[in-house]
């Protein structure tokens, strides 16, 4: 019989060991590493090289110059917000992977967007932790007219192909990697060999047949997919379904698109007959923006093509530590603490014995330089105790030397809040040109910190 051999594969980054140890080498994580057993075939021993010898020659090298590039085909899933997060729709033979937190709405979304894509079009649900009655009452409440879906409940990933090849969908939904097993590995379901393996089998499978394959994936306790980091290196888009607490609004992120932009956003709500677009995102979250609140901001941050209006909260409060505290959601906190050092050096403003907390309403993370004119200002605001103006809008980068540097897409921001009825814009002098004059707002072009003073 064939001797098997055990290695060590890390859970996070995949790398393999023949020997256990208590941190993985490769990324730096403790008590990662899982045991794996390999059993050769009998027979022959196999060369390093095996597999290879005489099937690969010159003749299959090409020129890419000889090569014609063609426009990938789009099908349009139905939601207007998933189809520009995925970049236009899916793409035949493409094989997305989207996680989330356990009842944000995974399944939600993907079973709507089974019964309500483009007709023509085949779905299959794989289902490998609800029984088909599940999926059926699910349906049943959401209101959908699912009678013609076609359902599998399968963990065997060999069969889950077996069926698709008999059944010949042009979209399957797998829900979850995680419960899938292949009868090549002794592992368990949800070890990191089986996920590894399923996955790649569905990728080939995808590749080779053109079917869209759709992965749900578990997350961790850190916001990470669950499994090895190379599953998400094997798939071709990666999305995260993000949510804010109880909040009833849910993000879609891409993370990872090779068949697209990787910035864009996709906006829900979470209601009584499933998830629902959020065409307007931005009178969203100004909905609860109040007027004569010192500490309170509006800002217009971008997230891909789409310009968003959020709105940016600070409270200064007089410390009683030493340390004073410095709380940030939604900011970078390494970016608050540059953005006091300017303001306390350039400024004078004596606010290093103030805790200061800061906010962006509606659970959106800024990840952009262009907030740091509004954090200056909404921490002077409150600082001062006095409020900004409702209709006043402001973004801009701030410079460690105090200088206002312009942002990107300055124009597009400034239409979408003039779209709102904002009436004044604080902005960078280097984002207004002659194209300003037009606008139905007031703008004030500012390009030192000092400046700002003056307009709280």
């Amino acid at each position: 019989m064939a001797k098997e051999k055990k290695n060590y594969r890390c859970s996070l980054c995949g790398a393999v060991f023949s020997k256990w140890a208590g941190q993985c080498s490769a990324c730096g994580q403790w008590n990662c590493l899982e045991e794996m057993t390999l059993t050769p075939p009998a027979g022959k021993k196999a060369s390093r090289f095996s597999g290879y010898a005489g099937e690969v020659s010159d003749r299959n090298i090409h020129k890419l110059g000889g090569i014609k590039s063609q426009k990938q085909p789009r099908s349009a899933t139905g939601m207007k917000e998933l189809d520009r997060v995925l970049g236009g729709g899916l793409v035949k033979g493409s094989v997305v992977l989207i996680g989330g937190d356990p009842g944000i709405g995974k399944s939600t979304l993907l079973l709507q967007v089974m019964v309500n894509m483009e007709t023509g079009l085949k779905p299959l649900y794989v289902t490998g932790e609800e029984s088909l009655a599940q999926i059926a009452m699910r349906a049943e409440r959401l209101g959908l007219d699912a009678a013609e879906l076609e359902c599998l409940s399968e963990t065997a990933v060999e069969n889950i192909m077996g069926a698709a090849l008999a059944a010949k969908p042009d979209l399957i939904v797998v829900d979850s990697i995680q419960t899938l097993y292949t009868e090549n590995l002794s592992a368990i379901p949800g070890s990191v060999s089986q996920v590894r393996e399923c996955a790649a089998q569905l990728v080939r499978f995808a590749k080779q047949h053109g079917v869209a394959v759709v992965l749900v994936g578990h997350v961790t306790k850190e916001g990470g997919i669950a499994g090895p980091r190379v599953l998400e290196h094997m798939v071709d888009t990666v999305l995260y379904f993000e949510s804010d607490g109880n909040s009833r609004y849910r993000v879609l992120r891409a993370l990872k698109n090779r068949f697209g932009a990787i910035n864009e956003i996709g906006v829900f709500a979470m209601t009584e007959k499933g998830v629902r677009e959020v065409g307007n995102p931005s009178a969203i979250f100004l909905t609860e923006h109040r007027p004569d609140k010192p500490g309170s901001v509006v800002m217009v941050t971008r997230e891909g093509t789409r310009p968003l209006l959020v709105e940016v909260q600070a409270l200064a409060d007089q410390s009683p530590l030493g340390n004073p505290r410095r709380l940030t959601v939604g900011l970078d906190h390494n970016r608050l603490a540059m953005l006091l050092a300017v303001l306390h050096r350039m400024c004078q403003v004596p606010i290093h014995d103030h805790d200061i907390f800061l906010n962006v309403v509606g659970g959106i993370k800024i990840s952009e330089t262009a907030a740091d004119l509004a954090v200056i200002m909404a921490i002077l605001s409150s600082f001062r105790n006095r409020p900004l103006p409702r209709d006043t809008i402001v973004f801009g980068e701030v410079g460690l030397t105090g200088e206002i540097r312009p942002v990107p897409n300055g124009e597009d921001r400034l239409k979408e809040a003039a779209q709102h009825g904002f009436k004044q814009a604080i902005v960078p002098k280097a984002n207004l040109g002659a194209w300003a004059k037009g606008l139905k707002m007031k703008t004030i072009g500012v390009d030192q910190i000092n400046q700002v003073l003056d307009l709280v």
